[in-house]
């Protein structure tokens, strides 16, 4: 594979926001505990990353919360059994959550592009 190939296939690195994830101080020393805090989020992505993370059969607990109201900061805690990290997990769960928004994305495009919908009369 050339060097131009491997550029295309890896993102570039400054496409992320390497400030909006950050691991909090207090995790366990294996790595199979941590807390996570992420910027400029809030119950909408909390809920739902909560749920997928939980939905892994190697992580033990997942919560999160929101600090304060007037900060737009969320906290996420994640416990594995072992088999993997926290780090691992919340990777898998960011990954899973996208791929579950693009398939509901999709289903949602296919049916408006189908038609045959009705719209409710005022």
């Amino acid at each position: 594979m050339s060097d131009t190939q491997m550029e295309v296939d890896q993102p570039d690195v400054s496409e992320y926001d390497l400030e909006k994830i950050k691991l909090l101080p207090g995790g366990s020393e294996d790595g199979t505990a941590a807390s996570f805090q992420v910027i400029d989020e809030d119950h909408t992505l909390g809920n739902a990353l909560r749920y997928i993370i939980m939905k892994n059969p190697e992580v033990e607990f997942c919560g999160y919360s929101i600090p304060h109201p007037s900060e737009n900061k969320l906290n996420i805690r994640i416990q594995t059994y072992g088999n993997i990290s926290a780090v691992e997990a919340l990777h898998q769960g960011l990954d899973n959550l996208k791929e579950l928004c693009c398939v509901i994305e999709e289903k949602f495009s296919e049916k408006i592009e189908a038609g045959g919908y009705s719209t409710a009369e005022p």
